[in-house]
């Protein structure tokens, strides 16, 4: 198994000796010799570098005074930060001979060689590599006079790769001039070149190759599974079998409708309320732990959705594609009002009537019983009609009933395919039975984590903190320029409650391209959940005090696998009372044990063992999601400037959403695409913050002002703009702002070279960093 030198040093910590093969374990290596053989030599080097040292065969981290951990950030320029992963830490310069042979993006051990004075960083020098970030790359390749050489396409990593040829790629001559992704074979040693190989060539430059290709190339996605794993998925049964429903619940006979790729759904209307049923596809019955299914899982660790292509973390699963299939139930007993009164979680067996689309599921709902497409020769019977008018009726009921911020965005670039041509398509408004379906999932999760606390059993939780202060900081600067009250119950952190005052302001603001901006700018704001090991805060969905865990998705995400694994354990496993001589127990599967536990469920070493098998993998989980982050903001970002790149001189309107000393960044309204406006590109005028008491007002201002004319870009500015360029591998759009001709005619005798005009290029950047930019992330429930 591969690790990192930074998945190492993770299994020291206080001080305590660990031996080899404690770690062994700790990383899953098992009996795989060179894996072993790595390791050892991993451990002797960093006891030789001073990282580590041995005692009896056993190694303990030494504790070296001035060393930070943090990830490199480099500019195309060669010189670097490190930056910390504590928030508010300072940023570590590091110079481009001070570099070690790491490169952008690498998680690196720096040395502090010089503190930090007035605005200056510390610098430092990389002490480590801790773990490698490009494993594979996307580069040209050129013909030397002695050898071929790959040029990587992101200008941050300023080296070129020396090719070997190999199985795949033996004659390297086809790839001259192309562009290639490579795999590192060798990273740089000494003077030597880095070595690589040919795994793909792609086509002739980035604006020809297809953006799948790209993203899944420059973020090494895995695309293909293994011949073992494939051969796994095949034989799995194809049906329910007599004995699979031994101490299961038998739902067959209950109306079960499965909308979009969610769990079945099944609900009863009584006197008290409503009866609820989640039934989650009980994928951990197959997917056991160490088989060949899971590791593949283990690889991926989430199924990835980049526009219409999905790479799926586990191999199609015909047993799941069948009417009759195992699952997980959350049986759930609601009030009038959409509360919670009890709940069981029960395995099971479920027959589904029907499957829907999103799509057919709201035409059911509107009345409007056209063919669906997915499934044209699906009849749609009256209990099923009745059964999603239910659904909705239920998910309308907790979502009113709910704290959690909802962004219904009417218009979302995107692509679909068009005969191989790449274009911006828009969807349509948000389904409404797709947000009924996501507050009943949302609901089971809620149930299943706050069994699991109740219960004391160790668990993987979803954390989201609140966005950082100073983004919240400018976008209410944005709000109060478009006159809405922003100010916070809390200064200094942003509440729950001040968001949904601000976005009732928002929507009633006449211009419905302006709310969406607004909208979408919150939620680019919003932190990307992560997992932790303790019931803790979750900011979107208004969970103060209330744990929540992601368990509704097993085929999809391997957290909510291990959810369903640690339920089973529980279940089959567990103590349901203190101690044999008591006659009655509780029932592990029911919240009515909720309070009245007061011993350790699972047997000692069954706990341990899971405590520690969630610490490995917790970090890998949110590395993954991270990854998947990257990724889809990547595709869209691609599709945002293909786009734009085909209306090249087009004319837009858009909303000035941030002003910098060197222009202005526009979101152009309806696209939601972001631009620059370059502060050269304004050449009627010196345009630069306006001064207050005689000094500058810095990063701090709303606007920027022209020195002769007074005209003035404010934050907020409705303002016209016609695309310039694109930068499509970038992904960076400029913009020139539109003058009027009116105004053109009040500054028509203003020459440039009185302005000064020639100086801007070497006062302000010519280009900004989109690693400075933070991607948005995806809401999921």
């Amino acid at each position: 198994m591969e690790f990192s030198i930074n998945q190492l040093l993770d299994n020291f910590s206080d001080d305590k000796l660990v031996t080899p093969k404690a770690i062994e374990k700790k990383l899953g290596i098992g009996d795989d010799n060179k894996s072993v053989r790595r390791l050892q030599v991993a451990l002797d080097a960093l006891e030789k570098i001073g990282i580590l040292e041995k005692d009896k065969g056993r190694y303990r981290r030494i504790q070296e005074e001035g060393l930070v951990e943090g990830r490199l950030r480099c500019s195309s320029k060669g010189f670097c930060f490190a930056i910390q992963d504590v928030e508010g830490a300072e940023d570590i310069y590091v110079r481009e001979s001070r570099l070690s042979n790491a490169w952008n993006g690498d998680r690196v051990l720096v040395r502090v060689t010089k503190d930090g004075v007035r605005r200056r960083s510390p610098e430092g020098e990389v002490r480590l590599i801790l773990e490698r970030s490009n494993p594979t790359l996307l580069s040209t390749v050129k013909l030397t006079d002695d050898s071929y050489r790959a040029v990587p396409l992101d200008d941050r990593l300023l080296f070129e790769v020396e090719l070997v040829p190999d199985e795949e790629t033996p004659d390297l001559d086809v790839a001259v001039g192309k562009l290639v992704h490579l795999e590192m074979v060798r990273f740089s040693l000494g003077n030597h070149l880095p070595l690589g190989r040919v795994l793909q060539v792609l086509g002739d430059d980035a604006e020809s190759t297809n953006d799948i290709d790209l993203v899944c190339c420059k973020h090494n996605l895995p695309r293909r599974f293994s011949a073992k794993a494939l051969t796994a998925a095949a034989s799995l049964p194809r049906g329910v079998r007599k004995a699979d429903l031994k101490h299961r619940l038998d739902l067959r006979k209950t109306l079960t409708v499965r909308i979009g790729n969610a769990a079945a759904i099944s609900i009863a209307e009584v006197e008290s309320g409503w009866e609820l049923g989640v039934h989650i596809p009980d994928v951990a019955t197959y997917v056991t732990a160490g088989s060949p299914l899971d590791l593949e899982a283990q690889k991926r660790l989430r199924s990835f959705f980049l526009g219409d292509t999905i790479l799926p973390m586990l191999p199609e699963m015909n047993v799941f594609n069948q009417p009759e299939y195992l699952t997980m139930s959350v049986l759930i007993k609601l009030d009038r009002e959409g509360k919670m009164l009890s709940f069981e979680i029960q395995p099971s067996a479920i027959l589904v009537r029907a499957n829907l689309s999103y799509q057919r599921a709201q035409q059911i709902l509107d009345g409007k019983m056209t063919v669906d497409e997915d499934a044209p020769s699906q009849e749609i019977d009256t209990e099923v009609e009745e059964l999603v008018h239910l659904i909705a009726k239920v998910g309308t009921f907790l979502q009113e009933h709910s704290n959690a911020i909802r962004l219904v965005l009417p218009q979302i670039p995107s692509q679909e395919a068009d005969e191989g041509v790449r274009g911006l398509t828009v969807v349509p408004l948000t389904l409404q039975i797709s947000g009924n379906v996501t507050e009943i999932m949302i609901l089971a999760n809620k149930a299943i984590a706050s069994h699991l606390q109740s219960l004391s059993i160790p668990s993987i939780y979803l954390r989201q903190i609140p966005p950082d202060q100073g983004k919240v900081d400018d976008w209410t600067k944005l709000l109060e320029s478009m006159g809405i009250s922003a100010q916070l119950e809390t200064p200094d952190q942003i509440q729950i409650a001040d968001l949904h005052r601000i976005l009732e302001q928002v929507s009633q603001l006449e211009q419905g391209a302006t709310r969406d901006i607004l909208k979408y700018l919150l939620m680019s704001m919003f932190k990307t959940s992560e997992y932790v090991l303790a019931p803790s805060l979750h900011f979107g969905l208004g969970l103060i005090d209330l744990p929540y865990v992601h368990g509704v998705f097993p085929q999809n995400h391997y957290a909510d696998l291990l959810i369903q694994r640690i339920l089973h354990t529980v279940f089959e496993e567990g103590r349901d009372r203190r101690s044999i001589r008591i006659k009655d127990g509780v029932n592990l599967r029911s919240s009515s044990a909720h309070g009245q536990v007061n011993w350790s469920v699972l047997p000692p070493e069954t706990e341990r063992q899971l405590i520690e098998d969630l610490e490995v993998v917790v970090p890998k989980l949110n590395q993954a999601d991270a990854l998947y982050h990257r990724s889809i903001s990547d595709l869209d970002g691609l599709r945002k400037a293909e786009f734009m790149r085909s209306h090249t001189g087009g004319n837009f309107y858009g909303i000035i959403t941030s002003v910098q000393s060197y222009g202005f960044f526009v979101e152009i309204e309806s696209l939601l695409v972001e631009g620059l406006v370059h502060v050269s590109s304004l050449k009627d005028d010196w345009y630069e913050f306006p001064l207050i008491n005689g000094k500058g007002r810095a990063r701090a201002s709303t606007l920027l002002v022209g020195r002769r004319s007074g005209r003035q870009y404010c934050l907020g500015d409705r303002v016209e703009v016609q695309v310039k360029g694109v930068d499509y591998y970038r992904q960076q759009i400029d913009l020139v702002a539109v003058v009027n001709s009116e105004s053109d005619r009040d500054l028509s005798n203003t020459s440039e070279s009185n302005l000064g005009l020639e100086d801007i290029s070497e006062e302000f950047p010519e280009e900004i960093d989109d690693e400075n930019l933070e991607e948005s992330p995806t809401q999921q429930y």
